[in-house]
């Protein structure tokens, strides 16, 4: 694969910041997190294809490592080799930083002797935390040690990092936007279907406590989604289930427990429905008027009776 080389710039993009990219061994999933005190961070610095990997290109950012690294290690290259093939073709490597890892796991870091202090990175098994512009070099290893010590998923682990760099004083600078996205680490002909997580707040007083937050949006939100798919292969339980647990994970979304009790109410369990109605009605009496419009889309059966019962709870 020819590379052409890059265009010279007197002005790049400024992302000084702390990012991680990293491999789930155990599923494949690659993963990149970061924070700046800049906005929209993740729409500079993260990039990553499912069955590829991901890399985060930052400090002064030539963006197109995004796209170019992803290309070369689409192409066979390995993460390291991809990288060096990248520096080579760059008059302004000494201010980049830039890590990669690839669907294999092999990992590639890279740290411009001229990125501003504190600025360093640490390179582990399937993963490298990274950063430029601190309040001082302990943050670098505490996300690698956050991200080595903490259990659970690619996401959790990837968000303890950049809660762990925050704790020991993060960006010199401050906060203000962060980012993460997680891809499978198969290849996909619709690249739509490898996405796991694609996330960003761009402009936050606490970034990462916004994502954190986000995050478990999704993941009430995932849950809601495998409720529909096991409704769709006739497991009603499991699907009820899934639909209750998600509106555990985010009490505060009300479309979540509406949808719940309409399928309770279409599956004709309506003791169980009303409540739930009640509850979400208390809130904002629109969904009532959202329910009446359900049975003209096919989402709930023509019944007069049950719709006046429910309806009922507005008032209750």
């Amino acid at each position: 694969m020819m590379i052409k080389p890059f265009t010279s710039s007197l002005r790049f993009p400024l992302a000084h910041t702390f990012s991680i990219v990293a491999r789930d061994p155990q599923t494949g999933w690659m993963g990149v997190a970061v924070q700046s005190h800049w906005f929209s961070v993740g729409s500079i610095v993260a990039w990553g294809e499912a069955g590829v990997g991901v890399v985060a290109t930052q400090s002064m950012v030539e963006i197109s490592y995004g796209p170019r690294g992803l290309a070369l290690m689409r192409s066979g290259l390995s993460a390291p080799v991809a990288l060096q093939a990248l520096l080579q073709m760059d008059e302004g490597r000494e201010v980049r930083q830039v890590a990669m890892v690839d669907a294999q796991g092999r990992v590639a870091v890279h740290t411009g002797a001229r990125c501003i202090e504190a600025a360093g990175h640490y390179q582990g098994d399937g993963f490298s935390a990274q950063a430029n512009m601190m309040k001082d070099a302990r943050v670098w290893p505490a996300m690698a040690q956050a991200y080595q010590e903490k259990r659970g998923d690619l996401a959790e682990r990837l968000l303890a990092a950049l809660e762990a760099a925050q704790a020991v004083g993060g960006d010199i600078r401050g906060q203000q936007s962060a980012c993460i996205l997680i891809v499978k680490g198969e290849r996909t002909t619709q690249p739509w279907e490898g996405v796991v997580m694609d996330l960003r707040v761009e402009d936050h007083p606490q970034p990462i406590a916004e994502l954190r937050r986000l995050v478990t949006l999704h993941r009430a939100y995932q849950q809601m989604n495998a409720g529909d798919a096991h409704l769709a292969e006739g497991r009603v339980e499991a699907a009820l289930e899934a639909y209750r647990q998600a509106a555990l994970m985010a009490p505060e979304i009300d479309e979540l427990p509406f949808w719940h009790a309409v399928t309770l109410a279409e599956l004709g369990r309506l003791d169980e429905a009303l409540p739930i109605f009640k509850q979400v009605f208390a809130r904002n009496s629109d969904w009532a008027e959202l329910l009446t419009r359900l049975p003209a889309a096919g989402l709930l059966r023509q019944d007069e009776a049950m719709l006046q019962a429910i309806l009922a709870q507005r008032d209750a």
